[in-house]
């Protein structure tokens, strides 16, 4: 007598054959081998020995999958499990990595998974070894990555702010266009960053030693994406008016400019105050202090970051201004631009 396994789905079929060709764990491709064989009218005594196993092990896995189906093919885990791994244990990890080690007595001012080990044992009972903890931090949503810079200090304005700035993007329209304005840095020396590179071999980018730089101001249209910018080779009010100077030519049939800007002291300046003054189309609403998420254009900066200054080849600011320039002249309407592929 045949112990055969008759039905088989197709898709079954395929990912048992998929497992068979593939898989890393022997035991679970003999599982699925065995399996097909059965399928295929072979019967325990003639599967045992192809498989190199007792017949009552080819029985064991027909009844297992019989009763449980795939699931019943996949080998549990080697060794004992980790008596120390307890929901409680993950809890307290948790806990923990939300706090700074200061609060604990400790010196340093980050964790390390010796610390959270011994904290553990402090606070549960419970011994656990610090490459434990390493291995459970992920399982838990836990990585190691890179902490961002704050600051404590809190616009008391800020509501005001950002209402008059909501409500001036709401209106926005070709009589009363918004505009969100800002100023960047161009060095001669490249800002170095990732890149693809052969293994072992990191690219080397050559730096001119002397830094220069020019500087760039640059306007945003709330609306239709349109970069209006203008270059100087300093970072003051004269810089700022040329921009103010360039948006008046391009939009003299607007009956009011509204400008989003920082802070910095360029944009309030005697200078700056002067010229707005005498061209009163002109409004700037300030940003709350410490938010350059609310100016739209840093997102522009940045892709002119990586695109043409991070690790470039330039010798001469003459030739990295040209692509500068060949950036900013490509950008409009931004977002949307293939700007990123554009040929030098």
């Amino acid at each position: 007598m045949t112990h055969s396994i008759i039905e088989i789905r197709r898709p079954v079929r395929r990912r048992l054959e998929e497992i068979v060709r593939t898989h890393r764990d022997g035991n679970y491709r003999r599982r699925a081998n065995a399996i097909l064989l059965l399928h295929r009218g072979g019967s325990v005594s003639e599967v045992a020995p192809l498989l190199c196993a007792a017949r009552s092990t080819v029985q064991d896995w027909r009844r297992r999958y019989e009763q449980y189906g795939e699931a019943g093919l996949v080998p549990e885990p080697r060794g004992p499990k980790a008596r120390t791994v307890t929901e409680e244990v993950g809890s307290q990890l948790l806990m923990l990595v939300e706090k700074a080690p200061s609060e604990y007595g400790y010196l340093r001012s980050r964790w390390t998974t010796e610390m959270l080990a011994q904290q553990v044992y402090e606070k549960l009972g419970v011994p656990i070894h610090a490459s434990t903890v390493r291995r459970l931090l992920p399982t838990l949503g836990i990585r190691w990555n890179r902490a961002r810079p704050t600051l404590c200090i809190k616009d008391r304005t800020k509501t005001r702010k950002m209402k008059a700035i909501n409500e001036a993007l709401e209106k926005a329209s070709d009589t009363q266009p918004v505009f969100y304005v800002d100023e960047v840095d161009i060095d001669l020396n490249p800002r170095i960053g990732h890149g693809w590179m052969k293994k072992g071999q990191q690219t080397a980018i050559p730096t001119p030693g002397k830094n220069q730089k020019r500087y760039l101001a640059g306007a945003l249209n709330a609306t239709t994406g349109n970069v209006v910018w203008a270059e100087e080779d300093k970072k003051n009010s004269y810089l700022f008016i040329l921009l103010l100077v360039e948006l008046r030519k391009r939009y003299r049939q607007a009956k009011k400019i509204i400008l989003i800007a920082d802070n910095y002291i360029i944009h309030k300046s005697a200078m700056t105050q002067c010229f707005l003054k005498c061209n009163q189309k002109f409004k700037i609403l300030f940003q709350p202090v410490y938010h350059p998420w609310v100016n739209k254009i840093e997102l522009l900066w940045k892709q002119l970051h990586d695109t043409v200054t991070r690790n470039h080849r330039h010798s001469t600011m003459n030739k990295l201004m040209h692509a500068v320039r060949t950036f900013m002249a490509c950008v409009s309407p931004y977002p949307g631009s293939p700007v990123q592929i554009a040929q030098a």
